[in-house]
């Protein structure tokens, strides 16, 4: 009886060992690799390493959130971490064409960072995420940069998101036609939103910005600039919620639709 009870006992606590030592290992994982700016260096698929442009880049956020930048579109994701391995689901990306090298060193990135468990390897600065076929992404922390401020700063806008959930990229001959400065003391923010400037009232509070009725001169652009334009106008008369993430800033709407934006250096 006594040698039936200590088999039982051995039974029911070797499992539990077992699940232990899994949670701590994803959360170890899970505290090296979130939090931090990681660049991505190059991409191998098949045997064949691509040099990763100076754009591609990958946040895991301790929200079990990702974003980063495929090489040309920027991306966000849902993330998370069991036994040693990270995941990334649920991905969506904006809808910008750049030339044709970015495109296919993007294709290989996507393909293998999303939608199937990755294993983590981190060593010194470094960091290897390897696909059960061996395809892997080599990265390198990038060093903490301190988050650009709310107020005072000039936020060009990168892309817009729909309620759906779908982001576009603005085109690059767009670039820095769309921008807004949020400045305390006013209380006001200014800008452009494409084609024509804008001005309105803007209370900050609590991680959420009251825009007032915009202000808008009038002039007529073409049909790029004007659609850029009604997308950011829709944010305006309402409130957005914002967060900001070193040298990005997001607006979103209450039902959802999105501005990016960058300080710009």
């Amino acid at each position: 009886m006594d040698k039936q009870r200590l088999t039982l006992a051995v039974l029911i606590v070797l499992p539990l060992v077992m699940a232990c030592g899994s949670d701590t290992g994803s959360a170890s994982v899970a505290s090296e690799v979130s939090g931090v700016h990681w660049k991505v260096d190059s991409v191998t698929v098949d045997g064949t390493t691509r040099r990763a442009p100076s754009d591609a880049d990958l946040r895991i956020r301790a929200d079990g959130t990702a974003v980063g930048n495929y090489g040309c579109n920027e991306f966000g994701a849902k993330a998370a971490f069991k036994d040693h391995r990270v995941e990334l689901t649920n991905a969506r990306q904006t809808l910008m064409a750049c030339e044709p090298r970015r495109m296919a060193f993007e294709r290989a990135l996507a393909a293998t960072l999303t939608d199937h468990a990755l294993t983590v390897e981190t060593k010194d600065d470094g960091l290897t995420l390897t696909t059960h076929d061996g395809d892997r992404i080599r990265l390198t922390e990038e060093p903490q940069e301190k988050s650009a401020p709310l107020y005072g700063t000039k936020w060009t806008i990168t892309a817009l998101g729909d309620s759906n959930g779908t982001a576009t990229g603005l085109p690059s001959r767009q670039k820095s036609s769309a921008y807004l400065t949020f400045d305390k003391k006013s209380g006001k923010v200014t800008g452009r939103l494409g084609c024509n400037h804008v001005t309105a009232n803007a209370t900050v509070r609590d991680g959420h910005i009251t825009l007032g009725a915009p202000s808008t001169t009038r002039m007529m652009c073409d049909t790029s600039l004007m659609h850029t334009e009604k997308g950011l106008l829709r944010l305006f008369d309402g409130t957005v919620s914002y967060g900001l993430d070193q040298q990005t800033l997001t607006l979103t709407s209450a039902n959802g639709e999105t501005a990016k934006a960058v300080a710009e250096q």
